[in-house]
């Protein structure tokens, strides 16, 4: 993988990134079809699209009418996602937007909508910290999360759904054509700032949720950054990165894991 450096400036603080190549990990393959469904998500076929009658838009407005998806429903808090297959994984189609921090206390002081706004929950998910994302204690954004880490790691996702590893991200890349050709072809068809939009011809529909650090709210249309439960050290996580000016699908390994940024469960 290419090594690159970005830039993304959350308010007035300029914060450089510096993009190299991700570590392997030996976490799950990612090579399960879809299977029978866990007793805490119901799953269902639809080929249809439903579009919100809201003047704000949610996800679901930007996923591709072209493609036949699936649905979920999250019976923790009732929430219904959509999801589609890729190659040979299955993986939402939208961000996660999960929040209940009493039955999940690791969430507590962990999670947010962007710029505090349930109307962005519901069109980008919630922005996790990476120990809100992997549900194990904050302690670990100081410190090597290796004993309690499982693969696959469910963290915050449903029951049957778990927090993609660097190498399922990878097998993610490659089924829809590899590094070059990804960002186009994983990105929605709207809401991308500066002619920044996808092709969305796989369903995954990324949309640009942007982040949260330092107390700040960051670039929402512009960038959307995916955790992976790859550590690469004590205090940072890869993320897999996708950039409205930029014309690749990458890895970083300096993901400050007290950040806040989105979630994809891909299932098990």
């Amino acid at each position: 993988m290419k090594q690159k450096e970005r830039f993304v400036l959350p308010g007035i603080v300029a914060v450089a990134l510096i993009l190299a190549a991700c570590g392997g990990d030996s976490g799950n393959n990612g090579t399960e079809t879809e299977g029978t469904s866990s007793s805490s998500v119901n799953t269902s076929s639809s080929s249809s699209v439903a579009v919100s009658s809201s003047s704000e838009k949610v996800a679901w407005d930007y996923l591709n009418p072209n493609i036949t998806y699936g649905e979920i429903t999250d019976t923790r808090d009732g929430q219904t996602y959509k999801t589609v297959m890729i190659g040979t994984q299955t993986w939402m189609a939208e961000n996660l937007n999960y929040a209940d921090s009493v039955s999940m206390t690791n969430l507590k002081d962990n999670s947010w909508c962007y710029n505090n706004s349930a109307d962005s929950c519901t069109k980008y998910g919630r922005l996790y910290t990476w120990t809100g994302a992997m549900s194990i204690a904050s302690s670990y954004q100081d410190a090597l999360a290796t004993a309690v880490i499982s693969a696959p790691h469910q963290g915050v996702c449903p029951t049957g759904w778990h927090i993609p590893t660097n190498a399922e991200w990878t097998i993610l890349e490659n089924a829809v054509g590899g590094e070059d050709v990804a960002e186009t072809a994983l990105k929605s068809t709207s809401g991308w700032n500066d002619d920044g939009n996808g092709t969305d011809a796989y369903g995954f529909s990324a949309l640009p949720a942007g982040g949260r650090g330092g107390g700040l709210f960051f670039n929402a249309g512009n960038f959307v950054n995916f955790w992976s439960a790859t550590e690469s050290n004590d205090s940072r996580a890869s993320l897999w990165v996708l950039y409205y000016s930029y014309g690749d699908f990458y890895c970083s390994s300096y993901g400050s894991k007290d950040y806040g940024f989105s979630v994809r469960c891909v299932k098990d």
